[in-house]
């Protein structure tokens, strides 16, 4: 074994992560935060293997990620997503919770294998949820937000003691969207 046989690997596992990122419609400074490939390359990957393809379900979100809150709070069926979302990050290692109920992110700063985490959880909350209400900008927005214990929190339901996302700066009638949705089956 040569030493230049692998010299290529970590270029090769940035590119697939593109391509893996693409395929969720996640945003050119998402993806570059993840794989560190410049404005250009990303937007050449998309061109050469999904624009000319003949692929139009994939398409490119221009503009700034998301940065509200108000989608995850929005309703008990949001909420609900919302927090599966935060449980898949945290049975991912991208996010723990302390006994506080406070969210701490895994890793100091987003890399390729933090961004293979990332899909793994959005599509494995794409099984649990297959009409999402969250796409994967927004899952991004959620993993930033949550982490930071400002606007968004993880609350205690007094009905059945379990965590759910909440807005910090709402009533909260310490009812988790699981327990509201199935009081009003009731």
């Amino acid at each position: 074994m040569r030493l230049t046989d692998n010299r290529y690997a970590n270029e090769k596992q940035q590119f697939e992560l593109a391509l893996r990122m693409i395929q969720h419609e996640a945003r050119t400074r998402t993806i570059k935060a993840c794989t560190g490939l410049s404005d250009d390359r990303i937007r050449k990957v998309y061109t050469t293997y999904f624009r000319n393809t003949g692929q139009d379900t994939i398409k490119r979100r221009r503009g700034k990620s998301p940065q509200q809150i108000g989608l995850f709070v929005k309703c008990p069926r949001n909420q609900l997503e919302a927090t599966t979302l935060v449980a898949v990050f945290c049975a991912s290692l991208l996010l723990r919770v302390d006994r506080a109920n406070k969210v701490h992110i895994c890793w100091p700063r987003p890399d390729v294998e933090f961004g293979h985490r990332v899909c793994r959880a959005f599509e494995t909350y794409v099984l649990l949820h297959p009409k999402h209400a969250i796409n994967f900008e927004w899952a991004w927005n959620l993993l930033q937000n949550i982490s930071r214990n400002d606007e968004l929190y993880l609350a205690v339901c007094r009905q059945c003691g379990g965590r759910y996302v909440q807005d910090a700066y709402a009533i909260d009638r310490r009812i988790c969207p699981s327990c509201e949705i199935s009081n009003m089956h009731r």
